[in-house]
């Protein structure tokens, strides 16, 4: 039917373009146009139809001749011009189309002609020539021959072209959809007929077109109902039975485009049938198989299929997930959409992801076991996904794990191998410590929904992977630096940061959640593969505990750190949450952990909390208030521990529980609150109960150091407190007023003191209490308000005092709880020692303490007196205290003779001590009185009555008899010394005392004094002293001492490892017997040399009998022990070393002056000296250098010192700065000065 194509005929009417449009060409001139031959196309300009056609390409073109060669030219012109026509409108397609719009029937002919040619570069040139043409006319024509191509086709396998040519056309010409729905929709029925030709590739072509044609919202609307009547079934069939990979990507585009509506999924679900069809898997099958075509892609292994085939599930899950997803559930696509994460392609995994994350919507994809199946392979993709540099990706994936992870139910163990389990912690171990911030906030909200018992409850629970994974959380939130300001609009980042807070609260809140419902579970105490005899650290115990610590070294100060700059109701009602449960996570440490935080500084976070609430977030306000009540109630149990009462703990309870939910006031507020006076007859206790509470909160905070209100505004509000609750005759309850005072005591320095009527009401309030320990708190500050104040002072100022000294013992078992952290605890007495100073007449009230508690307050007291004393040299309270030890001393003695064992009152010794510490403190030398006298004829009594061993009671008693006879005057000495020898129980005690020298084992270390070595001391120097005394006043003596003098010699002389002060002590009893020649009435010396040796000559016998008692070769050795020790150069030795060596010298001189003059004039004496001298500057001024010196020269030792060296010694010392001397070295500087007569 073809004319010829250079014959150009004109269309007899309407719009031609088939065969060309009639339009004539120029032509050269004189020649006939069918005549003419085919024109050049690439030799320069073209002669017959002139520049004006001609296309710069190279070789340039003349679009005239293009047109009529492919009218009638060879196949091969045509291919060549169908080439150059290509290049030409890809490379200069405006002026193609400024050569072809004027002349809309060359325009005609061109289309008619490439459309006859039915080749693919002949249509790819049609369609970018009519979308260049931008004219609707040409399409118009196309589709009018298309239509006509369809009607006259003898097979539908020639159609095939056509088809191709409209969806060129839909894919290259916006609106060509709505144009073939609107003016050409006959040819959707060719459409339909080409689907059920059993050719794939025309249903491809087809299906393609479809999908065009359903893109457009035109399309849409045309052809719904096209779709639901005919297209429906044709296209579910065509799309199960596809076996060419086009035709299966046709019709996944097709149906990509359809699944965009909801009725379009309505009809192609079939959702019209009933709930019980829905559930009946066979009828699925057989009426609705788009869920099993699906599922027929998605085992065709091409991830490119896959991927169609879960994003179209996706899509249609979208619309209704509880209306389709049991289609797709029946089916038992989850199982294969599982299966397909284990590939490696990003997009199918991303589809499915999409797909699964849509079908946890419904509760069937869990009750059908799906996520038991898959979540090894969720876990494994997750394993894979984290290797590739894909963040959506990522937070898909975690977000896919965390719903499964919420929504899985209870009853349905999800992790049946505890290898996934172990493998899913370390999936969210990577993704918590992501760089990118996204991801990781997806990891922590998946740790949080990790974190239940029915997902860890198969045994071994692992422990210790939680506790890494729960730091990893903690630490990662951490690392984020929180907003910088509360005021300014948050940013994008410190949103995320705050939303991962509030993902790392729940994660921590969760795993506390987790252990203590693990405390039901005995298979979850411990790993029950744990070898036997060896310790495993995966227990629930060593879980717990790393909970408290976590929470205290990151959860709490890195929320504390947020809130301060932030405000956030949601984070602070999780953090509170997590606290009230940590309470029951560790039962043993309730009470630790409730002091840690006590000491944290939350009280004022919580009551801001709860002002926030304002009881409109009825949550928030609950978790705060039980919070709150727990902590107060716990703490109380702890601080109260010999206090407390269960009455009163259930009124504390009550009275919290009923009054926090209240308390949402500012704090400003409730102080103001505190002063106000509830009105007479007024039955709403709701003022009561908030001041109560309130009161309660601060005092709780205040013990713990929260000091969240100005002392100064507190005070006052405290106090008008009180004022108010006297005014109204309401006397607040035991715990109520113990609060309060405790507050008055903690803030009084930063108040302005009480005035009258304040103590007055304080005073009368206690007055109804009946006793004191009901308000009592051990708090040094309290006893302090107490001695504070004159009025309260007198009135409660020994039942303070005693109950100070009855709480001690709690004290220091409060100080011995240290797992969490140890505070420091005030010594008992430290406290009250500046008071005593400021106050003596506190001391009255001690010592009645003393006389009138029990002995374990009495103990205390006395160890408080007595350092007291050893630390205030300067307070004179001596003559205030000795009557009054008097008394005590009395009432002790005669409990003590009551006791059994006899002197097993351990008051006694602290007493003793007390009164020994009251003689040193007198200044000077002073009378003594009767009281003193009666004070020693006690302690000598007592003295008496012990035993050798009793080195606690002798110990002071014989340094008081000591110094009783040192610190006095000649006339009460001389009585003193009366009553002690008039003793003869004392006297036979100081003889065992002397004895055990001989008989107790010397200590490992001669510088360590032990209590037996300190009384051995006392014992040497008090006999030594009334030697002295008894002979100064030739006292009577009633009992005798006996000394074996060869034991006393020996230990100077050979020492045998006996401490310093003992040998201090020897040798000052040693120069008391030689300084009485051995003569006295007291003393009986034994071991004396009545014969001589029968081995030593005659001579050595007579001045044996000359030194009579002592022997020269005792002589000579004592000698040599002296100048051995007073080379160790310890002042007090070198002191009592010279001293023993002068009264040595003079006895020998009184004796025998020969033997003096030689002991005195020993070579070894110079070696000795110079040995002292050598010890630096100005040694030569040491008191026992000078005192030695004055020995030699007074004895006339010129071998020893020459006179040279001595006039040095003298001038330098002459020269010497006297006020900078000390005493002891003036007294030998003068004695050296006598012996010259200087």
């Amino acid at each position: 039917m073809r004319e010829e194509a250079g014959a150009l005929p004109r269309p007899p009417e309407g719009r031609r373009c088939r065969g060309g449009s009639g339009a004539e060409l120029p032509s050269p001139a004189g020649r006939s146009r069918r005549a003419a031959p085919a024109a050049p196309m690439a030799a320069g300009p073209c002669g017959d139809h002139g520049p004006r056609w001609a296309l710069s390409l190279r070789p340039p073109l003349c679009l005239a001749c293009a047109v009529e060669t492919l009218g009638d030219g060879s196949l091969v012109r045509k291919k060549h011009v169908l080439s150059r026509l290509q290049d030409a409108l890809a490379w200069q397609a405006l002026p193609v189309v400024q050569l072809l719009a004027p002349d809309e029937r060359v325009c005609m002919h061109l289309i008619g002609t490439l459309f006859g040619k039915s080749s693919a570069e002949a249509w790819c040139i049609l369609v970018r020539l009519v979308v260049e043409m931008k004219s609707e006319q040409y399409l118009y024509c196309i589709l009018d021959e298309s239509q006509k191509e369809l009607c006259k086709a003898n097979t539908m396998r020639s159609s095939l072209p056509t088809f191709s040519l409209l969806g060129k056309l839909a894919d290259a010409i916006p609106g060509f959809a709505e144009i073939l729905v609107v003016k050409h929709n006959n040819l959707v029925d060719h459409l339909l007929m080409g689907l059920t030709y059993p050719n794939e590739s025309i249903k491809a072509a087809v299906c393609y077109l479809y999908g065009k044609l359903y893109s457009s919202p035109a399309g849409t609307e045309r052809l719904s109902g096209h779709f639901e009547e005919r297209l429906c079934g044709v296209f579910l069939n065509t799309l199960g039975c596809a076996q060419t990979k086009e035709l299966q990507v046709n019709c996944l585009g097709l149906l990509k485009e359809l699944l965009k509506s909801d009725h379009f999924v309505s009809i192609l679900m079939n959702n019209a049938k009933t709930e019980e069809e829905t559930e009946n898997p066979d009828f699925l099958e057989g009426e609705n198989p788009l869920p099993l075509v699906l599922k027929k892609l998605l085992l065709t292994r091409d991830e490119m299929l896959q991927a169609a085939s879960s994003h179209c599930m996706a899509a249609v899950l979208v619309h209704s997930p509880s209306r389709y997803a049991p289609a797709f559930i029946h089916a038992d696509v989850p199982e294969f959409l599982f299966e397909c994460l284990l590939c490696k392609s990003e997009i199918l995994i991303w589809s499915v992801y999409c797909c699964l994350l849509l079908l946890t919507e419904e509760r069937l994809f869990f009750s059908k076991c799906h996520t038991v199946y898959g979540i090894e392979s969720l876990v494994r993709s997750l394993q894979g996904v984290l290797l590739l540099n894909n963040v959506e990706l990522h937070k898909q994936g975690l977000l896919l794990f965390t719903e499964i992870l919420k929504r899985q139910p209870v009853e349905i163990k999800l992790f049946t191998n505890r290898g996934v389990c172990l493998e899913a912690i370390d999936v969210l171990m990577e993704t918590v410590n992501c760089p990118v911030l996204e991801v990781a906030v997806e990891a922590v909200r998946a740790v949080a929904a990790f974190l239940r018992k029915d997902h860890l409850s198969s045994p071994p629970v692992p422990y210790e992977e939680l506790q890494k994974l729960l730091e990893a959380v903690l630490k990662r939130c951490a690392d984020l630096s929180p907003p910088q300001s509360s005021k300014r609009n948050l940013g994008r980042v410190p949103q995320r940061q705050g939303q991962f807070l509030l993902n790392t609260l729940e994660s921590f809140r969760n795993a506390c959640r987790l252990a203590v419902e693990f405390q039901g579970d005995f298979m979850a105490q411990e790993n029950a593969f744990t070898a036997p005899n060896s310790e495993s650290k995966d227990t629930l115990s060593n879980f717990s505990e790393f909970l408290l610590r976590i929470c205290d070294s990151l959860c709490i100060p890195m929320v504390m750190s947020y809130l301060e700059r932030a405000v956030s109701p949601s984070v602070t009602e999780v953090f509170i949450s997590a606290l009230s449960t940590l309470f029951t996570v560790v039962p043993s440490m309730k009470n630790k952990f409730s002091k840690k935080l006590g000491r944290r500084l939350l009280w004022s976070c919580v009551l801001c909390a709860l002002n926030w609430c304002n009881l409109l977030n009825p949550v928030l306000n609950h978790t705060c208030s039980s919070f709150l009540c727990s902590l107060c109630l716990n703490l109380y149990s702890a601080t109260e521990k010999t206090r407390t009462s269960s009455q009163e703990e259930q009124e504390m309870s009550e009275l919290l529980q009923k009054g926090l939910p209240q308390l949402n006031y500012t704090i400003a507020e409730s102080l103001l609150l505190l002063s106000e006076t509830p009105e007479p007859f007024f039955l709403d206790q709701s003022l009561c109960n908030h001041q109560h509470c309130f009161v309660l909160l601060l005092y709780f905070a205040y013990t713990f150091g929260d000091r969240f209100v100005p002392d100064a505004e507190l005070f006052l509000a405290v106090r008008n407190f009180l004022l108010s609750a006297q005014d109204h005759g309401d006397c607040p309850p035991p715990h109520i007023l113990r609060a309060a005072l405790y507050l008055l005591a903690v803030c009084q320095d930063k108040g302005k003191g009480l005035d009258v009527r304040s103590l007055s009401t304080i005073r009368r309030i206690l007055d109804n209490l009946p006793h004191l320990s009901l308000v009592y708190v051990h708090c040094p500050l309290l006893l302090k308000f107490f001695l504070r104040y004159p009025e309260l002072m007198g009135r409660f100022g020994h039942q303070v005092l005693q109950l100070w000294f009855s709480w001690e013992d709690c004290k220091q078992t409060e100080a011995e709880e240290g797992d969490f952290g140890s505070s420091d605890q005030l010594n008992s007495a430290n406290p009250l020692l500046p008071i005593l100073k400021s106050n003596s007449s506190i001391l009255l009230i001690l010592l009645d303490l003393v006389c009138s508690s029990s002995v374990e307050v009495a103990w205390k007291v006395l160890l408080t007196l007595r350092t007291f004393l050893e630390r205030n040299e300067d307070v004179l309270v001596c003559d205030l205290l000795r009557s009054r030890f008097l008394q005590i001393l009395q009432q002790l003695l005669v409990e003590t003779e009551l006791s059994v064992p006899f002197l097993a009152n351990r008051n006694l010794p602290v007493l003793l001590s007390l009164l020994f510490l009251v003689q040193l403190r007198s200044k000077g030398m002073r009378e003594l009185d009767s009281t003193d006298f009666k004070l020693l004829h006690q302690v000598c009594n007592l003295c008496g009555k012990c035993r050798p061993r009793d080195t606690d009671l002798l110990q002071p008693s014989l340094n008081f008899l000591y110094w009783s006879l040192h610190q006095t005057t000649p006339c009460s000495q001389q009585r003193a010394v009366a009553v002690l020898l008039s003793n003869v129980s004392l006297l036979e005690l100081l003889q065992k005392v002397l004895e055990c020298t001989w008989l107790w084992s010397p200590p490992s270390r001669p510088d360590c004094l032990s209590s037996e070595d300190a009384l051995l001391c006392s014992g040497w120097l008090l006999v030594a002293s009334l030697l002295l005394y008894q002979h100064r006043y030739n006292t009577e003596v009633h009992q005798t001492l006996s000394v074996d003098l060869t034991e006393v010699l020996n230990a100077v002389i050979f020492r045998n490892k006996k401490p310093i002060l003992l040998l201090v002590s020897i040798m000052q009893f040693l120069r008391a017997v030689l300084r009485q020649n051995f003569s006295s009435s007291l003393l009986v010396v034994v071991g004396q040399n009545t014969a001589p040796s029968a081995t030593e000559p005659q001579p050595s016998s007579l001045q044996d009998t000359a030194l009579h008692p002592l022997a020269m070769q005792q002589v000579f050795s004592l000698v040599v022990s002296l100048q051995n020790l007073l080379v160790h150069k310890y002042l007090l030795l070198s002191q009592a070393v010279v001293a023993c060596l002068e009264t040595l010298v003079e006895y020998l001189y009184v004796k025998n002056q020969d033997v003096a003059l030689h002991v005195a004039s020993q070579p070894w004496h110079r070696f000795l000296l110079f040995t002292l001298l050598s010890g630096g500057q100005k040694s030569f001024l040491q008191p026992e250098v000078l005192r030695l010196v004055t020995l030699f020269v007074r004895y006339q030792s010129s071998n020893i010192i020459s006179q040279k060296e001595i006039s040095q010694i003298i001038q330098e010392a002459a020269e010497a700065n006297i006020a900078e001397l000390p005493e002891t070295t003036k007294m030998g500087r003068e004695s050296l000065g006598v012996c010259f007569g200087l």
